[in-house]
């Protein structure tokens, strides 16, 4: 495993933020606002929109109150971002058990020579930067989601499969004012 290391906020720095809303937008589910602190960010949702009783590959967001863990980051893609959250850096082998059948499901695993799992070190840039939240964590329920994560949106804000997107800056804004203790709710 990498080392998580804690990022050191600046001093002017505020607080974290106790609070951040995830919301649909009216007549569109995959599209919704994150609203928070004097933000109010768009943001790409699942392409099932929010969801109450979210499973595994229904595309749905999961409606509930979540806390963000940590933030997983990838540094040949940009600079080191401010935020009250650990840190831990993404590699080449890391990914995210996404199979129910799994003991490991939802959570972060080394890619074997098999490739199984949502691999974390894409191509694109929607992982350049993650904010794993605890979405089906204590306990885990096969079945119920994985890989659930506010991260970068593609250009086009399509859907996702569950999880929240948004652009690069409003993610960096958002982690400079976040912190473990951070509730965010969806719904």
């Amino acid at each position: 495993m990498k080392k998580i290391t804690k990022s050191a906020p600046s001093r002017k720095s505020p607080r974290p933020l106790t609070r951040v809303q995830v919301r649909a937008a009216a007549g569109q589910r995959s599209r919704g606002w994150l609203i928070t602190g004097g933000l109010t960010i768009p943001v790409a949702l699942g392409r099932g929109g929010i969801l109450a009783n979210k499973r595994e590959g229904d595309g749905g967001t999961p409606r509930g109150t979540f806390h963000p863990l940590r933030l997983w980051w990838r540094p040949d893609r940009g600079p080191r971002p401010r935020t009250h959250l650990p840190i831990r850096i993404i590699g080449p082998d890391d990914a995210w058990c996404e199979d129910p059948k799994s003991r490991h499901y939802n959570r972060p695993i080394h890619r074997s020579s098999a490739g199984e799992g949502d691999r974390l070190m894409r191509d694109d840039h929607l992982y350049d930067l993650i904010v794993e939240i605890d979405h089906n964590t204590r306990p885990r329920i096969a079945g119920r989601g994985s890989a659930v994560f506010l991260h970068l949106a593609r250009d086009n804000f399509g859907p996702t499969a569950g999880c929240v997107a948004m652009t690069r800056g409003n993610l960096q804004r958002l982690l400079a004012r976040i912190g473990p203790r951070t509730k965010i709710v969806i719904g």
